[in-house]
């Protein structure tokens, strides 16, 4: 929306409707999620993606200067705090002189700009929801900002090695699984052991999720936003300098880590699985909305393995959107035991190829 025709009197219905057609735009697997979940979680979990999302737009922006990156990420985990007097109408003015254009915005800078909407939306909702999602939404802020900072002489992230690669996708997924088990064990009558073991793979559910993203987009994180989350010491043993990542000689040794690291990622199925077995159906939660996910990054893994030099020059890996209908379709047809046999089929070969029962 342009700037002057943002509404001087607010109304929550037409800003809750707007947050959730802005998700649609912002990412296509999430939104399939949101749209999956019935309300309010459908809501709640629109809100704080959204939320979280704003900071990671800023934290990918290769056209602002590092310093100034963290400062940004700073203080919107300041508006965050409820401790705090920053409010987001400051750090929107703060973020101003770095937003493209209006009509040139992307989805992503549009939610930027409109953070004030976003943050009065999401403080229209209960406390209880509010204190899930601020703490992790906070944490994944700072943890940006840190990294920023720790290669600010780079330009661009620049990981070393496998530790520092869990570390960076904990603050930007694992804190998401850390939200999401705040949501659905706060708002449901969960018992202290479902609770502890929810808690002990939360974050690998987020971590699988972010893994594969590193590995499947090698190329684009390189050439539009000047970051290699490519672990330094796993490219050094195929010879391969993180700044020539992707040029042409480099590709089979690249592709040799895209592999590798999607075997990394492989590593948190098990937890991931195991996430769903137990997370609660409660508020309009829906075992759908995580096992689409799920099970998406079986098939683009599935793609990696057969083709990781496409992350390499830009071709992309995903998996079709006739698979995409069937993950979604069979995700709202089984319930939990029919996890571990989805999962097998989906790796071995795109699911709407397989044969069904029937055949």
């Amino acid at each position: 929306m342009p700037d002057a025709d943002r509404p001087a009197v607010p109304d929550p219905d037409a800003d809750l409707a707007w947050c959730h057609e802005a998700v649609q735009g912002v990412s296509r697997t999430f939104a399939l999620t949101v749209d999956t979940l019935d309300e309010p979680m459908s809501s709640y979990i629109c809100l704080g993606y959204l939320v979280c999302r704003i900071a990671d737009t800023v934290e990918d922006a290769d056209h602002i200067a590092p310093d100034e990156q963290a400062g940004l990420l700073r203080e919107f985990d300041a508006a965050l705090d409820p401790e705090d007097d920053t409010t987001a109408t400051e750090f929107r003015a703060s973020v101003d002189q770095y937003l493209p254009p209006e009509g040139e915005r992307s989805a992503d800078w549009e939610v930027v700009a409109e953070v004030e909407r976003v943050f009065a939306t999401f403080e229209g909702l209960p406390p209880e929801v509010r204190r899930a999602v601020v703490p992790p939404a906070r944490e994944m802020a700072t943890g940006m900002a840190k990294f920023v900072e720790r290669y600010a002489d780079e330009g661009g992230l620049r990981i070393e090695t496998r530790s520092e690669l869990e570390e960076y996708c904990y603050y930007v997924a694992g804190t998401v699984g850390n939200l999401i088990t705040n949501l659905v064990t706060t708002l449901g009558n969960v018992d202290d052991e479902r609770t502890e073991r929810l808690y002990e793979v939360a974050e690998e559910f987020g971590l699988l999720l972010q893994l594969v993203n590193v590995a499947k987009d090698v190329h684009d994180d390189y050439t539009e936003e000047n970051n290699v989350y490519l672990p330094a010491e796993w490219l050094a043993e195929q010879g391969v300098d993180q700044d020539a990542v992707v040029a042409p000689e480099n590709r089979e040794g690249t592709a040799n880590v895209v592999s590798r690291t999607a075997g990394f990622a492989r590593g948190f199925l098990d937890g991931a699985q195991t996430y769903l077995e137990h997370v609660p159906l409660v508020e309009g939660n829906t075992l759908a909305a995580w096992t689409i996910p799920y099970l998406l990054a079986v098939g683009t893994l599935r793609e990696l393995s057969a083709h990781p030099e496409r992350a390499v020059t830009g071709e992309g890996v995903k998996v079709s959107r006739e698979e995409v209908f069937a993950v979604v379709t069979a995700a709202h047809e089984h319930g939990r035991d029919a996890l571990p046999r989805l999962r097998e089929s989906i790796a071995t070969q795109p699911f709407h190829r397989a044969p069904s029962t029937a055949d």
